[in-house]
């Protein structure tokens, strides 16, 4: 079997506003300052495992030209356009029927484009572990990260610790959303909970299987006239339909009803990035004051993390537990501890 890859890379990435715009989402954004985006670093990690022209980006259409400019050498064709922001579970369908219509008996990956792994070799053994793992069996497979704090922002995975005499890849008891701090602790404590990084593994045939039997309606959809995938006329045919697809992530859709779901636990050194708070923890090593930018002086500061894209010159003393952006268009001064209020914060602008 041929392994594939799939990145997904249609987010807006609003709770990293301003930096992070509908004109350019946080994936293409060189939000950690070392000369690279986001959705570079996994393409470069995608290449340890597979070809160029086996790594497919699954994008908004308005995000094909930025696709193009930041990962030059990907097949053009290889780039899929959703029409639509319809959640992960149509995208995973899409992609499934796109690679079937190439290699039926693929295995294939769907990544996240915007996430960070500093064990760059652990990742690559582990993801290797679940394309064998689902090229020998009728398997979803995710990798779960082991936990190494009671985190609110995460969801959870329940597994089991002896799957069949596998010491390494366990059987998925089930799915947690986020939990509260006394829950999150329990889940840590127990010993028996891994993050859901929202990485997973599978053949096309046991994907397009699990959607037959737990999602037809998005199949029934997107399959009126299958013969269209890979041809000069499927970007025209997915804008007609795709809109129609039903608004549900492959968590809810697949995952959390499928009964043959496994997890290899990974210590990869992740992190999803997924707010300005995480990226401060992120970044913060000896001291928890961070700074990314070109003239940022910082005095008598804690627990703040301060962001300029610009030439500006920055001063400030004085500040704790904040978030400090500076972009050409907009700047943020947010408190660290109510940053879950920046999304909405960012509709209310929008509207």
């Amino acid at each position: 079997m041929n392994k594939y890859i799939a990145i997904m890379a249609g987010g807006i990435g609003s709770r990293f506003w301003p930096s992070s715009t509908n004109e350019r989402p946080k994936q293409f954004l060189d939000i950690l300052g070392v000369g690279k985006s986001l959705i570079r670093m996994t393409f470069e990690r995608a290449l340890r495992l597979v070809p160029a022209d086996h790594v497919f980006i699954v994008t908004n259409k308005k995000y094909k030209v930025l696709v193009m400019e930041h990962l030059p050498e990907l097949p053009q064709e290889n780039i899929l356009c959703e029409p639509s922001m319809n959640n992960t579970a149509p995208c995973i369908a899409y992609t499934a029927l796109r690679i079937n219509s190439v290699d039926p008996q693929a295995i294939f990956a769907v990544l996240p484009s915007d996430h960070v792994i500093l064990k760059e070799d652990e990742y690559v053994r582990k993801l290797d572990q679940a394309f064998g793992f689902a090229a020998a069996h009728e398997a979803i497979v995710t990798l779960g990260i082991q936990p190494s704090r009671p985190d609110t922002g995460y969801g959870y995975i329940n597994y089991q610790k002896d799957t069949e005499g596998n010491e390494q890849i366990h059987k998925v008891i089930s799915f947690k959303e986020k939990p509260d701090l006394v829950t999150a602790e329990t889940y840590l404590e127990s010993g028996d909970y891994l993050w859901n990084a929202g990485m997973f593994v599978w053949s096309v045939p046991t994907i397009l299987k699990s959607y037959q039997t737990h999602a037809p309606q998005i199949l029934d959809v997107l399959m009126q006239r299958n013969a269209l995938y890979g041809t000069s006329e499927e970007q025209a045919y997915i804008d007609a339909v795709y809109p129609d697809t039903q608004k549900i992530s492959v968590d809810y859709a697949i995952l959390e009803r499928a009964d043959n779901v496994y997890t290899i636990p990974a210590d990869i050194g992740w992190s999803d990035l997924g707010t300005w708070n995480s990226l401060h923890a992120y970044l913060a090593t000896d001291t928890d004051t961070v700074s990314i930018g070109k003239n940022i002086k910082l005095m008598d500061c804690q627990d703040t993390i301060v962001i300029s894209n610009n030439d500006k010159t920055i001063v400030i003393k004085g500040l704790s537990d904040y978030i400090v952006v500076d972009e050409e268009n907009a700047l943020l001064i947010y408190p660290k501890s109510e940053e879950q209020e920046i999304k909405g914060v960012v509709q209310d602008l929008i509207k």
